[in-house]
């Protein structure tokens, strides 16, 4: 069997280091190849990405868990090129030649993640069409509005928790929690919501010897889940792929759904907790948004160049023997789409601290035929979860020292494991029940919400349910700007006579461009 690496397993290449041995710890690999995995890769990505691209360019051979030898793809264009040319790099991975030959077992801790499936991130032409289509326009029945409000009850109750408390693990007890919270309520078990779901959903893409537990227990959810939408259809994701013209059988509608849940999940967790970090660690970000010259939507878009909730997606297999990057590629062969290193390509970003506002050619939701369908309603939880937050306590603070934060990481990406805050106690707020996520059957002006934003003389005032405030705020603490379209702590932030003005940048005064009113009325209206 041929390779185009120079190290295969198996191969005569001199003394390979048991497991347990120190080595393995290592970035350097048999054959001299770097891995993507271990303590280098984790602490650093972006220097792994760098030392990879000036050795290879822009496709480089690298090692996975068990010194599986793959192509990552660095290059922005070699990605675009990749993700759009099913024909020569097919999603179906048991095209997979360390599959066929036994190099890489069932019990892998990368399977749940390459092991194939009947969806459609694994087929394509026809069945891809099929299944693609099925889940496209089930998300085209999720009524976006309805999922915002959503999102800001959930976020509301989520703050709740902890508000009284004067300090939270925003990755704990919010990013990881709220779009598990939201996910399970649009596929239709939101009694399925747990501490024990959001552990296995964060479990299941790691990598560990228990991700193929935390697989099983997902699935055996969602099975259920579907069993009972046959029997008792409900106004939810999960009766609208039972009961789409494609026919899916239970299988493929638990594997969809499953699908769905853990990218959108981790996608989203990882995204609202990279967005916060920069609020609480970079100044100047915080500045810009706080001040007004920076929506939240924006921020996201920015932190989706940056630091994108997936580094990595695996993969692509190449359907016969190609050209890559300079590199000769063989059949079967498993390719990575690199979307963090592409993100940084010198060639598409020479200027890394360049603002990419507005800016959507990233890689962040992979592209081509199958670029994540679900897209913009993991921007809508991330926007609508990170703006509710900092309308509730606009005085947090890094608890810690930033070079305490730490991180876990995998081919697919890394995540903090816990961004502490302190903020000034306050009490919690009234909520009410979250509305259904499917659009109902009316006129379009009864079912949509036409929020009225207002100037409001900047006096203090107590609204119903409110604290006495400094000065009237509103989205994203803008002054003199409300809005009926949420409920909101309009006490600025402030809690037993403490302020939280000096400890946040000084807001835009009203004098602001009118860009930013539309801006806020567009942005509350789901356009």
């Amino acid at each position: 069997m041929t390779t185009p690496f120079h190290y295969e397993p198996g191969a005569a290449q001199g003394p390979v280091p048991p497991p347990e041995c120190p080595a393995h710890g290592l970035g350097i690999g048999p054959g001299g190849l770097r891995r993507l995995y271990g303590p280098e890769a984790e602490r650093d990505p972006h220097g792994l990405y760098d030392k990879l691209r000036a050795e290879h360019g822009s496709v480089a051979p690298v090692l996975l868990h068990g010194d599986v030898p793959v192509w990552l793809v660095l290059g922005h264009s070699e990605n675009l090129h990749m993700t759009r040319t099913p024909s020569q790099f097919s999603r179906d991975s048991r095209r997979w030649r360390a599959l066929q030959d036994g190099t890489v077992a069932p019990d892998h801790p990368l399977a749940p993640i390459f092991t194939w499936q009947p969806v459609c991130v694994f087929a394509d032409g026809a069945t891809h069409e099929r299944q693609r289509g099925a889940v496209t326009d089930s998300m085209g029945r999720i009524d976006t509005r309805g999922v915002r409000r959503h999102v800001n009850r959930y976020s509301n109750r989520l703050v709740n928790d902890f508000c009284q408390e004067g300090r939270v693990d925003l990755v704990g007890q919010f990013a990881e929690r709220l779009p598990m919270m939201v996910m399970c309520a649009i596929l239709g078990m939101p009694e399925e919501y747990n501490d024990r779901m959001v552990r296995a959903a964060r479990d299941m893409t790691r990598g560990t010897a228990t991700a193929i537990a935390s697989n099983a227990y997902v699935l055996d959810a969602l099975t259920r889940l579907v069993q009972r939408r046959r029997r008792e259809p409900a106004d939810d994701f999960a009766t609208w792929l039972v009961d789409h013209p494609a026919g899916m059988n239970d299988r493929e509608v638990s594997e969809h759904l499953r699908l769905i849940l853990i990218a959108s999940y981790e996608a989203t967790a990882n995204l609202i907790a990279n967005v916060l970090r920069m609020v609480l660690t970079d100044p100047r970000f915080r500045a810009r948004l706080s001040g007004g010259h920076m929506t939240v939507p924006e921020a996201v878009e920015q932190i989706l160049w940056d630091e994108p909730p997936f580094t990595a997606v695996f993969g692509r297999w190449a359907v016969g023997d190609t050209e890559l990057g300079g590199q000769q590629i063989k059949a079967g062969d498993a390719l990575i789409v690199g979307i963090a290193p592409a993100n940084t390509d010198p060639v598409v970003r020479p200027d890394l601290n360049a603002d990419m506002e507005g800016n959507r050619a990233h890689l962040a939701f992979s592209g081509g035929p199958h670029e994540c369908p679900g897209q913009d309603i993991g921007r809508a939880i991330a926007d609508v979860g990170v703006d509710a937050l900092l309308m509730r306590l606009p005085d947090l603070e890094l608890a810690v020292d930033e070079s305490e934060l730490s991180w876990i990481g995998n081919i697919l990406g890394r995540h903090l494991v816990e961004l502490p805050a302190d903020f000034a106690a306050r009490e919690p707020q009234d909520d009410k029940e979250p509305p259904s996520m499917g659009k109902p059957n009316l006129p379009r002006q009864d079912r949509e919400v036409q929020p009225t934003v207002r100037r409001t003389a900047p006096t203090p005032g107590r609204l119903p349910g409110a604290a006495p405030a400094p000065a009237s705020t509103g989205a994203m603490g803008v002054p003199g700007v409300t809005s009926t379209a949420t409920v909101t702590d309009e006490s600025g932030g402030t809690s037993a006579g403490q302020s939280a003005a000096g400890r946040i940048p000084q807001q835009r005064s009203e004098t602001a461009p009118a860009r930013l009113w539309r801006a806020v009325s567009r942005w509350w209206s789901g356009n």
